[in-house]
């Protein structure tokens, strides 16, 4: 696997070795020993999946400590937009973001450690998103941004009027109401 670095730091791009055959194709997704020599030397704990529509929208979102999660994140079936946003305080970084087109196609996946904030905009119908955490869910921990704050100058790829959100993606703060625990 080849581990690319971002503009942000510890945001890290893993791409993998794809061997391909009349049959089809096999890679690697996780194996511990690679991605601790790349410096993700952490324990998952939990693996996540969503199915979403073209249009859809999740995040800016993120855990607060004790509870703050590592995402490795990739794409099993169709294309996202994804978007990892610095949220540590004392980082030349801070308030800025990373975005990258994930998809099937490409099998790229995204480290994005503690400290930022996560989410995509799905590009495709039946996108399938899945992501490995390093802690737990805890919904008195959950922090998060307005996905559209003009302030960010997010490009998320879509059409920002017709864009679908849960219920609580769209009660969330700008930026510059957010209050940063990290």
């Amino acid at each position: 696997m080849k581990v690319i670095e971002t503009p942000l730091k510890g945001v890290l791009i893993i791409e993998p070795r794809i061997f391909d055959d009349a049959r089809g194709y096999f890679y690697e997704s996780y194996n511990k020993a690679r991605f601790t020599e790349a410096g993700i030397g952490v324990d998952f704990v939990q693996d996540n999946q969503s199915l979403s529509q073209k249009g859809a929208v999740r995040g800016l979102h993120g855990q607060a400590d004790p509870f703050a999660q590592g995402k490795l994140v990739r794409v099993i079936n169709g294309r996202v937009l994804d978007v990892a946003l610095d949220i540590r305080k004392k980082s030349p970084t801070y308030g800025k973001h990373f975005s990258i087109e994930l998809s099937g196609e490409n099998k790229l996946q995204l480290w994005i450690p503690a400290g930022f904030l996560h989410g995509f905009s799905t590009l495709e119908d039946d996108t399938i998103f899945t992501y490995k955490v390093n802690n737990y869910y805890d919904k008195a921990s959950e922090i998060g941004v307005i996905w559209n704050d003009p302030g960010l100058g997010i490009d998320w790829g879509i059409d920002q009027n017709t864009a679908v959100l849960s219920p609580k993606d769209e009660l969330l703060v700008n930026f510059n109401d957010f209050v940063s625990p990290f």
